[in-house]
């Protein structure tokens, strides 16, 4: 049986966005117009539903947090998220929530590009939650309630002033540090909408009177941040903090009053404020209001409640996003990821060659 032919030895690379480079992309392209080409995008993608190989999230539990993958795929790219969630990190000096992730060739399985997601998972949060409150709040919404104010705070703000026309911001954390922080990291964007934000004593006085309600809260544990009585007529809750099992944010009694709404129906029932609710629990996915195919907010006092845990398709719509925007601001590096081989069936050639590149290195250091 005669050799298999030789091949070019072509190296193999794939892009690469850090996490400093992110930054830098953000600031580069503007914050609230890298929030607005997300949010089109998670929209256009949520439009082709249909079109994905979905699947809820693997997750391993453990006294301190949780870590989970969240893979998708089309016919063309497969994508995965890989994402923790640890509420006790902040006092050993790391985010509560860290991720990274890749886009890679379905036809081959080519990884083409791994990306850090800890910023950009706090961007697809923000974008998907305004995507989901353009149909699901009432068109005139102002006042916006932030309770929870960490790291996804200022990221939900910006998009809900950018996309939303909210114009004051009222804001609450049981850590008033927080608050302050985000008041200061807000204070360059606030001219640019007309908008203003108070910091308020507790949570019945952030959220009295507020058209939207997001909350973002780190616990994992079952708790009520905005009682069942607080919750006016033609409110939107957008409850971002619930998104594993064990942690919610609002009382059953909440739920049977709202029109809820969610990603995908069979993640959220392990993850969300569903979780609380029974099997037959009626809700509606979010794609089907995309799409048209179901009604969002139906009354001006109807009370809707986007029930957002994450889904792995935002995470895809984001690493494209990411990946197109930082190709042109030229702020993509390239990794050696796999293994490049003059002969793709001989995978140990590459170890016989770093030897030989060993070798010779070392004979230049005695000849030197």
């Amino acid at each position: 049986m005669p050799a298999p032919q030789s091949l070019s030895r072509t190296p193999l690379r794939t892009d690469f966005l850090s996490a400093s480079d992110a930054a830098r992309l953000m600031a580069h392209v503007g914050i609230t117009q890298v929030l607005q080409l997300m949010t089109d995008a998670v929209e256009a993608d949520y439009g082709r539903w249909n079109d994905f190989d979905k699947s809820a999230r693997t997750a391993a539990h453990s006294a301190s947090g949780v870590i989970e993958l969240m893979p998708v795929a089309d016919a063309h790219d497969y994508a995965f998220k890989y994402v923790n969630g640890h509420p006790g990190n902040p006092r050993c000096g790391l985010p509560t929530v860290m991720a990274f992730g890749a886009l890679a060739d379905v036809a081959t399985g080519m990884p083409r590009f791994v990306s850090e997601l800890t910023l950009t998972t706090a961007l697809r949060t923000a974008a998907t939650s305004a995507m989901a409150a353009r149909r699901l709040a009432r068109p005139n919404s102002r006042c916006m309630a932030l309770i929870g104010n960490g790291s996804q705070s200022e990221f939900q703000a910006l998009a809900f002033m950018a996309m939303l026309g909210v114009r004051e911001l009222r804001l609450f954390d049981i850590d008033p540090a927080a608050s302050h922080k985000l008041v200061r990291n807000l204070q360059a964007f606030l001219p640019q909408f007309a908008a203003t934000t108070h910091i308020a004593a507790s949570v019945q006085e952030a959220v009295q009177g507020a058209d939207i309600v997001t909350t973002a809260t780190a616990d994992k544990t079952r708790a009520t941040i905005v009682p069942e009585h607080l919750v006016q007529a033609g409110m939107h809750i957008n409850a971002v903090g619930g998104d594993c099992p064990g942690k919610t944010e609002f009382d059953a009694a909440l739920l049977h009053r709202a029109q809820v709404f969610v990603e995908y129906e069979p993640q959220t029932r392990m993850e969300g404020e569903l979780q609380q609710m029974p099997a037959d629990f009626a809700v509606t996915e979010l794609w089907r209001v995309v799409q048209g195919l179901a009604p969002g907010r139906s009354s001006p006092q109807q009370i809707t409640l986007f029930d957002s845990v994450g889904f792995a398709l935002e995470d895809y719509s984001a690493l494209r996003t990411m990946q197109l925007l930082a190709r042109r601001a030229g702020l993509l590096s390239q990794i050696e990821l796999v293994p490049s081989l003059s002969d793709p069936k001989d995978l140990f050639s590459a170890v016989l060659q770093a030897q030989d590149e060993a070798r010779l290195h070392l004979m230049e250091r005695k000849t030197a």
